[in-house]
């Protein structure tokens, strides 16, 4: 094996979503099979890095002084969904159900891992609040311990004292599809708490 090969290979291999298998088949596409794919990707990867920032109201990327979502007229700017990440917000996106904003808290709180509030993204969101551009927040964070600490705190230290905002947590239960019989009980917690009336 090629020392030069197995640094790339090592590289992508930190990626997420990527095990030692697809980490090989990718270096070896773009320097073997398609080697005329790997300059374009440089370029794109140096100009999206040299471009890309967070946006100072949304935290969501963007190359302008505002993201695309946020400064989109159509969107509903009074109402506003709370994610853990960019990929999250992508994920509704894609579903194409929400015309609101979003929030990206760039993680969520973990005493154990030392992330504090001061570590993610709610000095803007705060802001947000105190200008009066929130009438509605959905929270769309993990169903874990830390998705829990985190909705807690925006509700105890965000919007402590303001009945005039609204606020709703994402439901959590069985996908489209599936069967109770393969759920797991924290699944089945979810979808029998999260039940309405029919």
């Amino acid at each position: 094996m090629s020392e030069s090969l197995e640094k790339v290979e090592q590289l992508l291999k930190q990626l997420p979503g990527l095990g030692y298998r697809s980490a090989e088949r990718i270096a070896l596409h773009l320097l073997v099979e398609k080697p005329e794919r790997l300059e374009p990707l440089i370029e794109a990867l140096q100009q999206a890095a040299a471009n890309l920032r967070r946006c100072p109201i949304t935290g969501n990327l963007t190359e302008s002084d505002t993201c695309a979502i946020y400064a989109d007229p159509a969107r509903h700017r009074e109402v506003t969904c709370v994610v853990e990440t960019v990929p999250d917000l992508l994920a509704i996106e894609r579903s194409g159900v929400f015309r609101g904003v979003y929030h990206v808290l760039h993680g969520k709180l973990s005493p154990l891992h030392g992330v504090g509030p001061g570590d993610l993204n709610f000095a803007s969101l705060r802001k947000r609040i105190d200008d009066g551009e929130v009438q509605e927040m959905i929270l769309a964070l993990s169903n874990d311990i830390e998705g829990e600490a985190t909705c807690h705190y925006i509700q105890d230290e965000l919007l402590a004292g303001r009945e005039d905002i609204r606020l709703s947590r994402i439901g959590f239960g069985l996908p489209s599809g599936g069967g109770i019989t393969y759920a797991d009980s924290a699944t089945l917690k979810s979808a029998l708490d999260g039940r309405r009336d029919f």
